[in-house]
């Protein structure tokens, strides 16, 4: 890209300088207290480039330490805080209004910006974070440096800066490498299976990225399109010769949505993809009807055993419990008298799951809080709609449709967002008094 281009050249006029600088630089610390005291352009960005490939070197304790020194030297000073807010509170003007707000603000910030002139500083600043996550659980002191960090990405990686992009065979290597390596809900099979998912007669893929990363994508969707709402995964992702007519293609399956950057974690964008992707795809194919999910209910056995594990639960019946630890052996696949006294209590409970069971205010699981959140309503659930070894440790094998109706999304987000309501379809309702 031209701007990294130039950033590449201006460093190393920068290192020029740096040459004959004097000060020692063998550091992670002594390279970050110059680098945020330097004000020069040139020499700025070279520092920055010498701080992203320190930080590259660092392993394991020696990372710990860095998020340790940026938590002791680059916090704000709690005394000049107080006394701004004592000037401001004698005197609202903008004046000292701003000089609260300065004194408020991290120096942290000011030196992540810094290290984000380097021609990879983006990068960096977003592995900073995914390795800082790693110890946030044993330090939660570090929080503050995450907070920060979380702060800048945000307003970094607006929606407003992403580029919606559609991924088919004759996307760049490097592209389609990630796509493999970065699946996360059903695990490609290798170049043959990447393929199949981008034939363009009935499947689709995007991504948004970013100007920085131009060959990351930061988020994708795919996308099959069939005739009919699907209910089953292993029917959309298995290979097949009997391509069905353009003119009977009426609706869109979302059938996997995969987060690509750890560092970026908590900052959301798949909603505007997903809205995007339906405008991108109504544009190009106006006889499509219906835009639904294929979806994975994540949190649903964890959610059944710990239900299980409780005897004051009063969801179960000892008869039901009992029905329930056919689940933790395989021969429950095999057997269809079994599974036909496991349907009914599974169609039920995972109701249950989704419609009622909660995190605070939002539903408990994780896939659901998203689709909800964007305005999608539950469908219908998927009886054994994913066999594959994960779906069935995960959900027991269900999976659920979200449903995207464009005329009501809007009142569906609104309805959820304020006052927690959830959208959803007679038939899965019903389940729960089944």
């Amino acid at each position: 890209m031209v701007i990294n281009r130039w950033l590449n050249s201006v460093a190393s006029a920068g290192k020029h300088l740096l040459r004959r600088s004097t000060r020692e630089r063998n550091s992670m610390a002594s390279l970050c207290s110059e680098l945020y005291s330097n004000k020069g352009e040139a020499l700025g960005i070279a520092l920055a480039d010498e701080v992203v490939n320190a930080y590259a070197a660092l392993e394991g304790d020696e990372k710990k330490t860095f998020f340790n020194v940026l938590l002791r030297d680059y916090s704000p000073d709690p005394e000049l805080i107080n006394r701004c807010a004592e000037a401001y509170r004698s005197a609202l003007t903008p004046e000292t209004y701003r000089a609260l707000a300065q004194a408020v603000e991290s120096p942290r910030q000011t030196l992540f910006r810094r290290i984000n002139m380097a021609p990879t500083g983006t990068r960096t600043v977003i592995d900073m974070r995914e390795d800082l996550l790693q110890h946030l659980s044993g330090h939660p002191e570090l929080r503050l440096v995450d907070d920060d960090l979380q702060h800048l990405l945000t307003s970094w990686f607006n929606p407003g800066f992403l580029q919606l992009r559609t991924m088919d065979w004759d996307s760049p290597a490097a592209v389609l490498e990630k796509l493999i390596e970065y699946e996360a809900v059903h695990e490609m099979q290798g170049w043959d299976d990447l393929r199949r998912r981008l034939d363009a007669k009935d499947r689709r893929c995007f991504g948004f990225f970013h100007p920085a990363l131009p060959d990351e994508p930061l988020i994708f969707v795919e996308v099959a399109l069939v005739p009919a709402v699907s209910s089953s995964v292993q029917t959309i992702l298995a290979p097949h010769e009997g391509l069905v007519a353009q003119e009977r293609i009426s609706t869109a399956i979302f059938y996997s949505i995969s987060n690509c950057q750890p560092g970026l974690r908590g900052i959301s964008f798949g909603n505007f993809l997903i809205k995007q992707v339906v405008m991108r795809l109504k544009e190009d194919m106006p006889q499509l009807t219906e835009f639904a999910t294929l979806s994975p209910i994540p949190g649903f056995r964890k959610w059944l055993n710990s239900v299980l594990a409780n005897d004051q639960q009063p969801l179960l019946s000892a008869e039901d419990a009992s029905l329930l630890t056919a689940l933790d052996t395989p021969r429950w696949l095999e057997d269809t008298a079994l599974q036909a006294r496991l349907k009914p209590l599974l169609m039920r409970l995972c109701a249950r799951y989704l419609l009622r069971e909660k995190r605070g205010t939002a539903p408990l699981d994780p896939v659901a809080r998203f689709h909800l959140g964007n305005g999608a309503s539950v469908a219908r659930l998927n009886w054994l709609g994913d066999t594959s070894a994960k779906g069935l440790q995960q959900s027991a094998g269900l999976l659920v449709n979200y449903d995207y109706d464009l005329e009501e999304v809007e009142e569906h987000h609104e309805a959820f967002l304020n006052r927690g309501e959830i959208a959803c379809a007679p038939a899965v309702k019903r389940l729960l008094a089944s």
